[in-house]
């Protein structure tokens, strides 16, 4: 069985349990790069608009190795060249060959990790995010001269991991063919939501977080920022019939928060309407337990939407935008969940009155279906498709 290294930007949330997982679970000699160290220095995060450090362990449990960057604006939100790193080149030549798994092309180092990576003789695995729907709204100029530059980096690229179906139909937009693609779905710890959801009741964490245990709550997840439109679920919340029973709780904070305020306090929803600024990993599967369903409206950049693999974990229902890569592999529409058009106050108004009054069979066949799709997007599916390239 060959290594296998997986190059990241940075230590993220959403992947470190599962390289703990590979880790713990298999004999794969595993190795983790990482260009920045930022998200466990706790710097400033964009998006949020505040300092963040993760409170559950990023670099425990597997090996990894940071590389130096040599960025003159090192940051991983400075742009493809904020993220320098030529050791990746003297690691990659020494490393014994390998499969080596590159997230996406988004900085400098990922192209040098592609391109010297397949001259060395290591098989190279891209697995990016860029869904083929949210492609076909961007500046065809401009997305012709990215896709001209793409098919030239993918002559270096053995297999296309791909996460869900949007994104498979962009690989094969690109000419990609059908035997270099292997679906390597995008998941969150589902291991970690389960036990929460099993070991607390609903009013239980309500109790914990004190909220109210006789309202209807609608949970929201996620920055406060213009490619997420929380304003969308705002003004559909104030055109629906629910301002007597139900409270919309928005979990997260950033740059819309302004706005968000003044809409709320505009229309007296001071009472109807909870934003909790930033919460933290530990705390953040509480507020799902909490919750009766789940919503996310997201734009263009939304290219998948964990969140929704973490409301699912739950058996919420799930409502969300049509322009996530998420709403066409995780959402049957009136199964588990309702996908709307990005933008549609009024749609997305009539679907929260809808999932507000379900009867209790409803609630259960939708909660059966959550969980049985869920289970396939977990850590272990990943962990298979990634042995059979081993």
């Amino acid at each position: 069985m060959k290594p296998l290294v997986f190059l990241n930007s940075h230590p993220i949330q959403y992947f470190a349990p599962l390289y703990q997982q590979i880790n713990r679970t298999t004999k794969i000699s595993l190795t983790v790069l990482y260009c920045s160290d930022e998200s466990i220095r706790g710097k400033m995060d964009r998006g949020f608009g505040k300092a963040v450090k993760w409170d559950i362990p990023l670099i425990e449990g597997y090996h990894s190795v940071f590389l130096r960057n040599r960025s003159w604006k090192p940051s991983i939100h400075k742009g493809f060249f904020g993220i320098i790193n030529p050791a990746v080149i003297s690691f990659l030549y020494r490393q014994p060959k390998s499969v080596v798994v590159i997230h996406g092309w988004a900085y400098l180092t990922n192209i040098l990790a592609i391109v010297f990576g397949s001259l060395f003789g290591h098989k190279i695995c891209l697995r990016a995010e860029t869904p083929l729907n949210q492609e076909l709204k961007k500046n065809r100029f401009i997305t012709f001269f990215k896709h001209a530059y793409l098919r030239m980096l993918f002559l270096f690229v053995d297999r296309f991991l791909y996460i869900g179906e949007q994104n498979r139909r962009f690989y094969r937009a690109l000419n990609v063919g059908e035997k270099k693609m292997l679906f390597v779905p995008y998941a969150v710890d589902n291991e970690r939501f389960r036990q929460t959801y099993e070991s607390i009741s609903r009013a239980g964490a309500r109790s914990s977080l004190q909220l109210p245990v006789d309202k209807q709550i609608i949970l929201y997840s996620g920055k406060y920022i213009t490619k997420k439109r929380p304003m969308d679920l705002l003004k559909a919340f104030n055109e629906s019939d629910l301002l007597s029973n139900s409270l919309l709780l928005m979990i997260g904070d950033g740059e819309c928060r302004p706005e968000m305020e003044s809409f709320i306090k505009e229309n007296s929803l001071e009472e109807k309407v909870m934003l909790t600024g930033f919460i933290n990993q530990s705390q953040i599967p509480l507020y799902y337990r909490a919750a009766n369903f789940f919503v996310m409206c997201s734009g263009v950049g939304e290219t998948w939407g964990l969140s929704v693999n973490e409301a699912m974990n739950f058996g919420l229902p799930v409502i969300v935008s049509d322009t996530c890569g998420s709403a066409y592999d995780l959402v049957e529409n009136g199964v588990n969940g309702d996908v709307f058009e990005t933008g549609n106050i009024k749609q997305l108004a009539s679907l929260l009155n809808k999932y507000a009054h379900l009867d209790p069979r409803e609630i259960l066949a939708i909660e059966k279906s959550a969980f049985e799709k869920i289970s396939r997007y977990g850590y272990d599916s990943i962990i298979t498709s990634i042995e059979s390239i081993l």
